[in-house]
């Protein structure tokens, strides 16, 4: 994978070189597992190709979307692990097929130095994330369901790049910490409304919604 043109608007000539000789080429298929909790981080993926899903789990094991990390972008989660050498505290599932570059952890601390453009790559990554979180914790807490529903259906789209979205309502209701029946009156609400189509596992996402 020569990852010079997808990174070369983003870093110093030397560093997307460097990123090419020593990260390793990877890819993952929809639904896989990137990373778990309490792994610990040993590379860094900066994702080339595809969509990745963060997400958090409490005390009972229930899961939170957290945010989606799309291509040239990667997770201010792993780079916080990396820098206090902790474990994961978040999973990182692939949305669809992914393909990403596994960077050596060993190489953050040189780079930050090294790189100014990493520097600001790692700083916007995370202040990015940050606000993304801002985001969930205010629909967490001052939005209705329904809303959060369009916005988690609207942003999964975006992410995807596609209306057609391959979904269980068991998914959609591990993502927002709510109930499959919950989310499929809702959903069935939205259909009659005409802002979605619903079929087996997919969702079609209209043009009105």
């Amino acid at each position: 994978m020569d990852t010079t043109n997808n990174f070369e608007a983003l870093f110093e000539r030397d560093l997307v070189r460097e990123i090419y000789d020593t990260a390793k080429p990877m890819s993952v298929k929809a639904g896989e597992t990137i990373l778990d909790y309490g792994q610990t981080i040993r590379q860094m993926p900066i994702i080339t190709k595809g969509s990745v899903k963060v997400l958090r789990q409490d005390d009972e094991g229930r899961e939170l979307l957290l945010y989606y990390v799309n291509a040239n972008e990667s997770c201010a989660m792993t780079f916080t692990c990396c820098m206090e050498h902790s474990l994961s505290e978040i999973k990182a599932v692939a949305e669809d097929d992914v393909e990403f570059l596994a960077v050596p952890v060993a190489l953050m601390d040189s780079w930050l130095v090294k790189y100014p453009s990493w520097k600001n790559f790692v700083m916007r990554t995370i202040r990015i994330r940050f606000n993304e979180l801002l985001n969930t914790i205010d629909s967490i807490a001052f939005q209705k369901l329904d809303e959060r529903l369009v916005a988690y259906l609207k942003e999964k789209a975006r992410a995807t790049g596609s209306s057609l979205l391959n979904l269980s309502h068991q998914e959609i209701a591990n993502e927002l910490a709510s109930s499959r029946v919950v989310i499929s009156r809702l959903l069935k609400k939205l259909e009659n409304d005409k802002k979605l189509l619903l079929y087996r596992n997919q969702i079609k996402l209209l043009k009105d919604m």
